[in-house]
């Protein structure tokens, strides 16, 4: 089934001593490129969710954010991590009156606290303890990503659907061709004929040259293949479309094929109305391949 690279899923996960939120979003990407904003107090369990996020979401740019706010307890050591608050705060005011941007006090010090490590999240001492909590924080993770992928297949759902208007559009400029091109064999029988008519009344007539000729323009103006081929490729993406390992990069390979043969046909046509329907398939195929960059 076709998933889309773009995507997004976040989970919250509620403990006694603090809140952790995960936040994915995913784009298009050639390839797997991640950036991952956790916690330095988390920072050893960056390489277990990056192994996680590769293996989940296989292509795209990814951005995960794990976000850890402690919760008031009566321990008397501060949730906020005092001097790097003022130090952003400061840091933003410097930077705002540099701009000559005005901003409140208010507004500056929201900023602040919502830098990285702005609180001080308390780590378990006891590592059993600390292995359990981390524990129901990946599970956090897990279900972030499990909302990530309900949102992909909903886009590769639509996606594909597009598919199947181009491709139903393609097919029908298709049929559009083939009753044209029956139209088109009396006109370039007729030229033929004209030319072969000229060339015998030559002083000149070579008959070798003249079967070469021949050869030439029945080979030069026939596009019989190139119709079936295109039906065939057409057909095949349907099915590859279909398929449960269905992926973008397959598809862009299936609509290079169909661009293959549409240059042909109207490269090999010598009809102004038929090179118009190429026009219109290209337009739509063009349309299949942007598409296709977003597909995994």
């Amino acid at each position: 089934m076709l998933k889309s690279m773009t995507g997004f899923g976040s989970a919250t996960v509620e403990l006694s001593t603090l809140t952790a939120v995960f936040e994915i979003k995913t784009l298009n990407s050639k390839f797997l490129d991640m950036y991952c904003r956790i916690p330095k107090n988390y920072s050893e369990r960056e390489v277990e969710i990056r192994n996680i996020l590769t293996q989940r979401l296989e292509r795209g740019k990814v951005e995960c954010t794990l976000t850890v706010q402690p919760k008031a307890t009566d321990s008397s050591a501060s949730l906020i991590n005092r001097p790097l608050v003022k130090a952003y705060f400061r840091d933003l005011r410097e930077t705002s009156g540099e701009l000559n941007i005005e901003a409140g006090q208010t507004e500056l010090f929201r900023m602040a606290m919502q830098m990285p490590n702005a609180y001080n999240a308390e780590q378990p001492t006891d590592s059993r303890q600390k292995d359990e909590e981390w524990s129901l924080i990946r599970s956090g993770l897990m279900s972030a990503l499990d909302r990530v992928d309900g949102f992909r297949l909903q886009e590769g759902a639509l996606t594909a659907a597009k598919f199947r208007e181009y491709i139903a559009q393609i097919d029908l400029l298709l049929t559009q061709i083939q009753e044209q091109d029956t139209r088109r064999i009396p006109a370039v029988r007729e030229r033929l004929e004209k030319n072969v008519r000229d060339l015998v009344s030559n002083d000149s007539f070579d008959p070798n040259r003249f079967e070469q000729e021949l050869i030439y323009y029945v080979e030069r103006y026939d596009i019989s293949e190139e119709k079936v081929r295109l039906k065939n490729h057409l057909e095949y993406f349907l099915e590859t479309l279909d398929d449960k390992n269905s992926n973008g990069k397959k598809l862009n390979f299936i609509a290079q094929e169909i661009g293959r043969e549409i240059n042909t046909i109207g490269s090999k046509a010598n009809d102004s109305a038929i090179q118009r329907l190429v026009v219109q398939m290209k337009d739509e195929l063009e349309k299949i391949k942007e598409q296709t960059m977003n597909a995994i």
